[in-house]
């Protein structure tokens, strides 16, 4: 059997774990022609001219051991075999043994300007040598500047801005400050919404699986806009009556305010139905309330045609929530609304120790001048309308697929076994992900056909060379593919995202 030709740069330095064949690199420019016609073909992975260093650190056994003695142990993980990142480089991450992934995830919608962007990552460095942390007592120029960088992204009078450090405190406080400008306890919210883990956000969440049973008052939950489960399908005006009905008949007639995420991310990459946004804001305004909108995960130019995605709707919110892609990793987040608004705070003293860090601030102007530098949300609206194309061509080829949808770098794939019932494709949909991630599936299966030790080995070579697409999952049922990957994904990443989805579809 010929040698295979490694092309240079395609695979990093193996750690001291590595074994045999196991290091082999991702792409081989020729192979044994006798061998190669008898191999299915398997998607190549785009060349990226960056090699992580070795890895010395305990190995992803070692560290599920001491997460599961140490850690909190309502954490999951994916896959069977949880993957031990140790590198990240734009849309690219590198495991223990420097094996590289597509990154078709972000760190659920996080990473907007790639891993370890080096603009960045300078911006924090140079911020964490200088000053690490003081306190917003005293004054420092990269809260203020990004304040005014922020402020000048924003809509109409949306000009003040909160800091916070997550996406959950930045929705507590939108809803507290709703409540104390109101002077009103009742929200409204849509079902299959997430808005974090804290005691109001708990309670406008409207998913089960993220709800404890404690005391959780003041929250009514509506029909969810859903174009593609939804009883009025697209008819976004249609949903929004029952918001009519719950201010009617649920409350006093006043409430605080109305909370919804442009598209859905927790619930599975649902967009909300056209028409529905305008006419909930109506009526909440009508009945006192305040119209607040979650942008954690569609906000930063995610969407594409726009900055945040409550813009794709024509409409302008009273409060804006932001965090996620606001510092591409950093612990970061905010709320920004109207000067009027937020001086409710002010007739008590409402105080964040870490919110307006200078590391997280710096990096996150930073962020927002890459995005700007580099055309990202134009990208972003480019390449996920080549990439949602190319998914929706799949549903020709394969029935699993019930829907596509979603906007810019934001796309969901539900999975059914029946597209007529719409069943979840539940057990189908960890499968799939395991099958993209690439692992030992193959060796059963090749054994039972072959009993060629090339053609075995040829087999592991290229499984091991190929793959490497992670991808997250969501929705009600955990049905749906979530595809949020870093803003710099490229046509030919979003090629071998499709084809390795296809190629795994194809082996069901």
């Amino acid at each position: 059997m010929k040698r295979f030709i490694i092309t240079a740069g395609q695979r990093a330095a193996p750690s001291s774990r590595s074994t045999g064949f196991l290091t082999t690199s991702r792409s081989f420019s020729t192979v044994d022609a006798s061998l190669r016609d008898n191999v299915p073909v398997l998607p190549r992975m785009p060349f990226f001219d960056y090699s992580p260093p070795p890895y010395a650190g305990p190995s992803a056994a070692e560290i599920l051991q001491k997460r599961r003695r140490y850690l909190n142990p309502a954490i999951s993980h994916f896959f069977k075999n949880p993957l031990n990142l140790v590198d990240g480089k734009m849309q690219y991450l590198f495991d223990e043994d420097g094996r590289r992934y597509l990154d078709a995830f972000g760190g659920i919608a996080t990473v907007c300007c790639g891993h370890c962007h080096p603009e960045v990552v300078e911006a924090i460095v140079t911020q964490t040598k200088r000053l690490q942390h003081s306190t917003v007592l005293y004054l420092n120029h990269t809260i203020a500047d990004f304040g005014e960088a922020l402020a000048s992204k924003m809509p109409g009078d949306l000009k003040v801005v909160f800091f916070t450090n997550s996406g959950t405190e930045a929705n507590e406080l939108a809803l507290l400050m709703a409540r104390l400008y109101t002077q009103t306890h009742d929200i409204v919210s849509i079902r299959n919404g997430y808005h974090g883990n804290a005691s109001a956000t708990m309670s406008s969440t409207a998913q089960s699986s993220y709800k404890f049973n404690i005391v959780q008052t003041g929250v009514h939950h509506t029909l969810n806009p859903d174009q593609y489960r939804g009883v009025f399908g697209s008819d976004g005006k249609k949903y929004a009556r029952d918001v009519d009905d719950v201010i009617t008949y649920g409350t006093t007639g006043c409430v605080a305010g109305f909370i919804a995420e442009a598209i859905q991310g927790v619930g599975g990459i649902m967009e909300l139905a056209p028409g529905y946004l305008p006419a909930v804001y109506s009526s909440i305004r009508s009945a006192g309330g305040l119209c607040i909108a979650d942008e954690v995960q569609s906000g930063f130019g995610r969407t594409g045609s726009h900055f945040w995605g409550f813009e794709a709707h024509g409409v302008v919110p009273d409060i804006v929530t932001m965090a996620k892609g606001i510092g591409n990793g950093i612990p970061l987040g905010a709320v920004v609304t109207t000067p009027d608004i937020a001086n409710a705070l002010t007739n008590r003293c409402y105080f964040n120790t870490f919110g307006g860090n200078p590391v997280c601030t710096a990096g996150g102007l930073a962020v927002l001048k890459v995005l700007e530098k580099e055309k990202l949300q134009q990208n972003a609206l480019t390449v996920g309308s080549y990439l949602k194309d190319r998914l929706v061509s799949l549903t020709e080829k394969h029935e699993i697929i019930g829907d596509v949808r979603g906007r810019g770098l934001m796309l969901g794939v539900e999975l059914v076994t029946d597209r007529k019932l719409k069943t979840p494709a539940k057990v189908e949909t960890l499968h799939l992900m395991e099958e993209m991630k690439g692992e030992f599936l193959f060796f059963t299966h090749l054994l039972t056909k072959t009993k060629s030790l090339a053609f075995y080995l040829i087999h592991i070579c290229l499984l091991f060379s190929d793959m490497g697409v992670l991808i997250g999952k969501g929705g009600f049922f955990g049905n749906v593919f979530r595809i949020t990957p870093p803003l710099c994904f490229t046509k030919e990443d979003a090629d071998f995202l499709v084809d390795v989805m296809d190629y795994s579809m194809s082996r069901m």
